[in-house]
């Protein structure tokens, strides 16, 4: 019941790795394959830790 107004910790990870995977692809799109690799690369450590808090959250119930 405590756990009803509690805000979901990843949604702002969320909202930022679709954000960083669409300019990936955009990138990706013009040609400009360095930048599409380091958006990816960003967006990857970004649902790194999406993961972990979604572990140690899991864990935790």
């Amino acid at each position: 019941m405590f756990g009803l107004f509690k805000q979901d910790p990843t949604k702002k990870l969320r909202k930022q790795h679709a954000a960083l995977l669409e300019k990936a692809m955009h990138a990706q799109r013009k040609g400009d394959i360095k930048t599409y690799s380091a958006l990816t690369a960003e967006a990857e450590a970004v649902w790194t830790k999406i993961e972990t808090i979604t572990k140690q959250s899991n864990s935790a119930v």
